[in-house]
């Protein structure tokens, strides 16, 4: 059964962009929360570090981050108790990571830990990039005990963003991502974008199909406006203005509720 805890955060857990918590100072999470602007994106994180806090087992944490740059996810209620290993192929990445006790240089579309290894394996914005996410997820699955936890945050391919992701060539990401976005290092070694594959797994219900028929249960599904949104109404409200208003007559277009500015989702799967 799915829960949808968007709006059901716990208050001892909502983290302002200050970084405080029930008006007095606290850490903030090492940048993830604070790179995130008020919105969908940010109120589904905290979501998701609600359900990690209550779901997962108490006492010392393995966990498996498949492709970990300079930032976590992860809540520090949790990182702090994790021995944390992160895989990932782009030497620039391994370097630039500094809160993982173990480090390896490799394909997490290949590489194979023993069975019953990790509480949880954490794959966020990565599987987009993936040309095997089969293969990837497979060797997940393998690797998580009984009851274990994956966190698997990823773009919508269906939606606005997704369709432009898909379909546009890479230098027009990076052109998005230093003019639009105003990250200046965008493209270098090391900094995305990097080049997306999309593969047909990366479609939400075709993940769900993939979890039904591999002992995944859902603990927690959402799918929420990309932070890319906000963001340029901040930065370029005319140019957002303009993107929004070209999002409300597609959804007009399109069936049902669907929201084309919905990019982006999180999934919270159990293993049985």
């Amino acid at each position: 059964m799915t829960m949808d805890l968007a709006h059901a955060v716990p208050a001892d857990i909502a983290t302002d962009a200050r970084g405080t918590t029930g008006g007095s100072p606290q850490p903030a999470h090492p940048q993830s929360l604070l790179a995130l602007p008020p919105g969908e994106a940010r109120d589904s994180l905290l979501a998701v570090h609600a359900v990690l806090q209550t779901q997962l087992p108490p006492g010392r944490l393995a966990i498996y981050e498949a492709g970990g740059g300079s930032t976590s996810f992860l809540p520090l209620e949790v990182l702090d108790r994790a021995h944390v290993t992160v895989v990932d192929i782009d030497e620039d990445q391994i370097r630039n990571n500094d809160y993982a006790q173990e480090t390896i240089l490799g394909d997490v579309q290949t590489w194979r830990f023993k069975p019953d290894s990790f509480d949880l394996v954490i794959c966020y914005n990565v599987i987009e990039h993936l040309s095997d996410v089969e293969a990837a997820l497979i060797r997940f699955c393998e690797s998580l005990k009984p009851g274990g936890l994956i966190l698997i945050g990823a773009p919508n391919p269906r939606s606005l963003s997704g369709v432009v992701t898909k379909y546009s060539p890479h230098w027009f990401h990076v052109w998005f991502y230093r003019h639009v976005r105003g990250e200046v290092q965008a493209g270098r070694p090391g900094h995305p974008p990097f080049p997306t594959f999309f593969h047909p797994l990366v479609t939400l219900s075709n993940l769900e199909a993939f979890a039904n028929t591999h002992g995944l249960r859902f603990v927690y599904r959402k799918e929420y406006e990309s932070p890319r949104f906000p963001e340029m109404r901040l930065r370029k409200p005319v140019f957002a203005a303009l993107i929004d208003a070209v999002a409300v007559v597609i959804n007009c277009l399109l069936p049902g509720k669907t929201d084309v500015r919905h990019g982006d989702y999180h999934l919270v799967l159990r293993k049985h």
